[in-house]
């Protein structure tokens, strides 16, 4: 896995918590870690995507006129790579990826540690009372926060065999790896009111799912998604607040999203 860059940012003070949550982040002791792999010729996608991520180039070299100039097609489906997931994904009414408000990209984050829980069980789901034991050590979890799952499965991208449990070109049907359970899901949702659900894996639903409950019960209340993201074992339980704004497709289920994280 390649090694993810932090660096140190000064500037004012942001305020997107919500009321309650926590206190506004100061940018100027602020430390900013990037949970984005990259996109190249190695990005994972969903096994049945009938493409990958494609960089054509279109002019790379020196001008008539003496100065250098680059260019390039980009192609890419949308969901692949770190990317997030619109509502309307897995919901006929959800919102598309262009009509998401900028408050639920922008918000304060809690980050649940089931490396445990998934280094015994390649296909472990999250589950309702993981979500508690989270509280109980660390805070109820404030409406409108951004849940991140931190499974420890980042180490394996871009390898697809270990990353996806399988690697059968075309086949979905023997993936392996963790994800939400529909009870830590519905909690979340319908109970605390969260903007995101996010995790370090391909999806939020476990690898073994065929009615993708997570998906459905998030996208049922506008809940976006973010997945196969990285770098999470840089940021504590709760107190940053994590960026994510993807490309703003008009009517689209989703989209690559560069995701950062604002640590006090």
């Amino acid at each position: 896995m390649r090694q993810m860059a932090v660096v140190w940012v000064a500037a004012t003070v942001l305020a997107v918590a919500p009321v309650g949550a926590q206190a506004p982040l100061d940018l100027k002791t602020a430390r900013l870690v990037d949970l984005t792999h990259p996109f190249d010729a190695q990005t994972l996608y969903w096994p049945t995507s009938p493409s990958a991520f494609e960089l054509t180039t279109l002019a790379s070299g020196m001008t008539p006129g003496g100065f250098f100039y680059s260019s390039y097609k980009l192609c890419s489906p949308e969901h692949g790579g770190t990317h997030l997931d619109a509502p309307v994904h897995f919901s006929k009414t959800g919102r598309s990826t262009a009509d998401l408000p900028l408050q639920q990209l922008m918000a304060p984050a809690v980050v649940i540690d089931a490396t445990r829980q998934a280094a015994a069980d390649a296909a472990y789901r999250v589950t309702r009372a993981d979500v508690e034991a989270f509280e109980a050590a660390h805070g109820r979890i404030a409406p409108g926060t951004i849940v991140l799952v931190r499974t420890g499965w980042s180490r394996f991208w871009p390898d697809r065999k270990q990353y996806l449990g399988d690697d059968t070109p075309g086949d979905a049907s023997k993936l392996r790896f963790p994800g939400y359970g529909e009870d830590a899901a519905r909690f979340l949702v319908e109970q605390r009111q969260v903007a995101m659900l996010g995790i370090d894996t391909a999806s939020i639903d476990y690898g073994p799912s065929t009615d993708f409950l997570a998906h459905r019960v998030g996208a049922a209340a506008n809940v976006v998604n973010l997945e196969n993201l990285t770098a999470l074992d840089q940021l504590p339980p709760t107190g940053a607040t994590v960026i994510a704004l993807p490309i703003k497709i008009a009517g689209g289920s989703g989209g690559p999203v560069r995701v950062v994280a604002l640590v006090p």
